[in-house]
């Protein structure tokens, strides 16, 4: 799928469905604030295809939670209502679910394929292959919390989020999304601790035994 990035949208319709923070019932979600999995995420290798303007994917997802109401920034889909999020963690979770606030209108996404580990895909690949599972989001300018089978996702290191349509708008508005999991560990320690034991193979006694064993000849050993 070819999506054209000159397309001027008018901004000025976004609020539709904002409302009061006092009729905000995602404090409900505080005590669970522990597991939101923010610090974990690098925006800067965040990739959005078909959004109206550039890093407003990254933005969106930069928000914190004190944030999560605010109607600014707000990505937006350019030449059609698809949204296509590639967000790379810095290690790897146990995701638990997925927060996301749209709104009450038609540029509410609707359904979101959820591809783990996947980090190449295009709209045309994301159509055709199959996801991990597959949400269907509603229409509330609330902060939703969706659950994902967790024994699907107990090795995440990036997430490819594929919004295929919304509720009727000819584009998609997104104002906050977020992630709860548990973060296990960073990505790149394990290949230090790997390097640093291969560096001086002379220090481990073991090694020695099997370099006399060499100088014995064949036979020995077995």
């Amino acid at each position: 799928m070819s999506h054209s990035h000159n397309h001027d949208h008018d901004h000025s319709h976004h609020g539709h469905g904002d409302h009061d923070h006092s009729h905000d019932h995602t404090d409900d979600l505080e005590p669970a604030l522990q597991t939101l999995l923010w610090k974990q995420i690098e925006f800067e290798k965040i990739v959005t295809l078909n959004e109206s303007e550039p890093d407003a994917g990254a933005k969106i997802v930069e928000k914190t939670w004190p944030q999560r109401l605010n109607p600014e920034p707000v990505l937006t889909s350019d030449a059609d209502e698809q949204l296509l999020m590639m967000v790379p963690f810095a290690g790897t979770v146990k995701l638990h679910s997925v927060l996301i606030r749209s709104s009450t209108d038609g540029s509410a996404p609707r359904t979101l394929k959820v591809f783990l580990n996947k980090n190449d895909l295009d709209f045309s690949a994301a159509s055709d292959l199959q996801p991990t599972q597959v949400l269907t989001l509603s229409q509330t300018s609330d902060v939703q919390e969706v659950p994902v089978k967790r024994a699907l996702f107990g090795n995440t290191y990036c997430l490819t989020l594929f919004f295929e349509d919304n509720y009727g708008c000819e584009v998609t508005n997104l104002y906050y999304l977020g992630f709860k999991g548990e973060f296990t560990h960073l990505l790149r320690e394990p290949v230090e601790v790997l390097y640093e034991k291969a560096a001086n193979p002379k220090d481990h006694a073991p090694i020695v035994g099997v370099n006399d064993m060499a100088a014995q000849g064949p036979g020995h050993g077995m």
